[in-house]
């Protein structure tokens, strides 16, 4: 069982259409959303980089749709910053929240000047951050020194049920490492070959029985030659692969790193085609492995289009192939 949401790319629009597409996708027969949370956008043809948790709070008013959220805890953000306010906006909308935590990305974290450390020292920092959060979600007083420091700190308004924590992942030794602390697993891909690896790891590593998300990132358009392209202006950075995504500082970097990507790179990256029928077939298959949440990233600006067109096709082939549930991550939080 499963259930179909929306991802809201903040660096791709300005917050006020990505309220008017949540809006629509709600009304087209998604069930969930999702939100990026980005400083810097990947690219100038991107352009956008709103800020999400004050997005956040307008979206889950103007819809009834749950909505997760992926952030960084331990720079841009500290982790008792970050914990206040999702339990500000799950005491609101009990619920309707979900927070991946991920090691972070230089793009975005690098603002603050901290020293940008390897991964290894990037996943020990986040487990830290992950655990102070945990606490303070619970209502307990924390004074923490570590590779971040908190001190005396706890919050005073609460949600009488907190919002889950999940772990985010695109490796397969980053989701075994978060298996073992993580409320469940985020990741990102548009291989269901490769997500199943990852949910293998995941569930090695302590995550068995844990609710799964994923973000699909997607491209479709009226003809596949159309999809190809919205895939190449707008991500062609996906296709970069290895630990450049990650320890690249600028949308000027990021440009430079591509300049040698091809259209046709992007079918190793991004699920391009025009028939709404492939894309419910490669959906179906993240379903068998046994996703809940499936965050349909379509990347190009076409948004309104896309979504009325899986509306009317694909979510109901979806619905023929497997019956999607109402009650998957958000609501399963006791």
């Amino acid at each position: 069982m499963a259930r179909i949401g929306y991802h809201a790319s903040h660096e791709q629009f300005a917050p006020s259409d990505l309220l008017r597409f949540v809006r629509h996708a709600e009304a087209t027969g998604f069930r969930c959303a999702m939100s990026s949370d980005h400083f810097k956008p990947w690219s100038a043809a991107q352009g956008h980089s709103g800020y999400a948790w004050s997005w956040l709070g307008a979206a889950l008013q103007a819809t009834s749709m749950p909505f997760g959220v992926i952030s960084a805890p331990g720079y841009r953000y500290h982790p008792a910053i970050l914990a206040q306010a999702a339990a500000t906006l799950s005491e609101m909308y009990a619920g309707r929240l979900w927070v991946a935590l991920g090691s972070g990305q230089r793009l975005n974290e690098d603002v603050t000047g901290l020293h940008w450390p390897h991964k290894a020292e990037r996943n020990a920092q986040l487990r830290e951050c992950a655990d102070i959060m945990r606490a303070l979600l619970a209502g307990e007083r924390v004074t923490h020194r570590g590779r971040v420091t908190a001190i005396d700190a706890r919050l005073y308004s609460r949600p009488a049920v907190p919002p889950l924590l999940l772990g985010a992942a695109v490796t397969e030794e980053t989701a075994e490492f978060v298996g073992g602390w993580a409320d469940g697993l985020l990741t990102v891909s548009a291989s269901p070959a490769k997500a199943r690896k990852v949910v293998e790891a995941f569930r090695r590593g302590g995550g068995g029985g844990k609710p799964l998300a994923v973000q699909v990132t997607m491209s479709w358009a009226p003809s596949d030659q159309e999809a190809l392209q919205h895939a190449f202006d707008q991500r062609r950075f996906q296709a970069l692969g290895g630990e450049a995504n990650w320890d690249l500082r600028s949308p000027e970097d990021f440009e430079q790193a591509t300049r040698f990507v091809r259209p046709e790179d992007m079918k190793d990256c991004v699920l391009v085609s025009s028939d709404p029928r492939q894309h419910a077939d490669w959906l179906n298959e993240f379903i068998e492995i046994g996703f809940e949440d499936l965050l349909l990233h379509q990347v190009g600006r076409n948004q309104l289009e896309f979504l009325e067109t899986f509306g009317a096709k694909v979510l109901p082939q979806l619905a023929k192939m497997m019956h999607l549930t109402a009650l998957p991550m958000c609501r399963r939080q006791s």
